[in-house]
């Protein structure tokens, strides 16, 4: 009887024994980090051909990446569908997924794909097929808002990256950090150069069209604009707007995508709702009036502006006007890009004109289905000739949470021009 008891207990003990390491197998698989890639098994799509209009509706903002394939953010994923003019969200193309980092931002720049992960590791992708095509130990990330379920502002705008194209010719991946920036070549992911000064009173805002970075300095003084040589991470030149008051800010204006290869910005102090525009140059930064309003946008050496029911571009340099139109009634400057500005009326009419001339390049009213007009733009995005904006009731406010923010589960409309 002792016997066969003690037999019991032990029998009792190691199955005990058995189930907690069974359980700690499971917890460390559920819980462990872990990196997950689906490359793609498609041939890599070709550029689709398709005149202008509305092309579909989709729950997520997309990034059109080489005019073939539309990346997408998720909390922990980063992934592509094709074509890129598919009236819907469809299969993945490719998928690239990490745990349990939060995908905090992306940023393409030909068919490169950079994701930001809140572990501060960078990882770049392939967008023909997929694949990683190197890894990286990025700065500590500066936490950005919380993203809406379109992670809009994740693929549209990533909070503390940019690109650069050096003199050298090099693209150069700008990463920024509490009081820190890092430069890596983009093709490999080499580390090329690091700035370090004090948490909280440096960071970099954006890059410009000449192969500088542009970042804000406060940490022995005043607000300062320093403009960081992108190869090297040498300091071009210091500089601040005659005048100024000590709480400065700056924001990059005229970008080729998001903040990146910017041609001037835009200073403001508080109190100030218009702020100034400056141009960028060999030297420092030239006064551009005409960029001064908010509702100013500029495209080359052109200045497009609304007011009081007109457009007008104006030379950036001189101020003088180039052409007016005052046949479209109230309208706002939604997006820019390259050769096109795109405006939105109050019919929702998206209005394309060509920046140069004013001429008129397509017009369509930003509608699908029987889902109707009566919503507000809230983020847009544009490039190779697409336009994307999301949907927001009309009563909608910032500080709304999604549900009642959205005008509906698919609220961005994706365009063709």
């Amino acid at each position: 009887m002792g016997k066969t008891s003690g037999r019991r207990r032990i029998a009792v003990a190691l199955a005990a024994v058995l189930a907690v390491g069974a359980s700690a197998v499971v917890v460390h698989r559920v819980l462990a980090p872990a990196e997950v890639s689906t490359v793609a098994r498609d041939a890599y799509p070709a550029v689709p051909n398709r005149g202008p209009g509305v092309i579909g509706r989709l729950p997520a903002a997309p990034l059109v990446v080489d005019g073939r394939l539309r990346v997408y953010a998720a909390a922990r994923q980063v992934y592509a569908d094709q074509p890129a003019d598919g009236r819907y969200r469809v299969t993945p193309f490719w998928s690239y997924r990490r745990w349990p980092a939060k995908l905090d931002g992306v940023l393409a720049d030909g068919t490169t794909v950079v994701s930001r992960w809140s572990d501060g590791k960078l990882v770049a992708l392939n967008a023909r097929t997929g694949r990683v095509a190197w890894r990286a130990d990025g700065p500590e990330q500066i936490v950005p808002p919380k993203p809406r379920r379109t992670y809009a502002a994740t693929v549209w705008n990533p909070a503390g990256l940019h690109v650069a194209r050096a003199a050298d010719g090099r693209t150069v991946l700008v990463a920024v950090g509490p009081g820190q920036v890092d430069g890596y070549d983009l093709a490999d992911g080499r580390r090329l150069w690091r700035v370090d000064r004090e948490r909280g009173c440096y960071g970099a805002v954006g890059t410009t069209a000449t192969g500088a970075v542009i970042a804000e300095e406060a940490c022995a003084g005043p607000v300062t604009v320093e403009f960081l040589d992108a190869a090297t991470g040498a300091v071009r030149t210091r500089w601040r707007p005659p005048g100024t008051s000590d709480d400065l800010s700056v924001t990059p204006v005229g970008c080729r995508s998001g903040h990146s290869g910017c041609r001037a910005l835009r200073t403001s102090v508080p109190g100030d709702g218009s702020g100034q525009g400056w141009l960028f140059g060999a030297g420092d930064p030239v006064a551009a009036p005409a960029l001064d309003g908010t509702d100013a946008e500029l495209d080359g050496e052109r200045v497009v502006s609304t007011s009081a029911g007109m457009v007008t571009a104006r030379s950036a340099r001189t101020g003088k006007e180039l052409w007016r139109r005052a046949d479209l009634g109230p309208v706002r400057i939604i997006a820019v890009e390259p050769g096109r500005v795109h405006l939105l009326t109050e019919r929702r009419d998206l209005v394309t004109l060509d920046p140069a001339t004013g001429a008129e390049r397509s017009r369509f009213t930003m509608n699908i289905g029987h889902d109707g007009v009566g919503w507000q733009p809230g983020r847009a995005y544009a490039t190779g000739g697409y336009v994307a904006v999301e949907r927001a009731r009309q009563r909608a406010v910032p500080d709304d949470d999604d549900q009642a923010y959205f005008l509906m589960a698919e609220p961005v409309l994706l365009a063709a021009t």
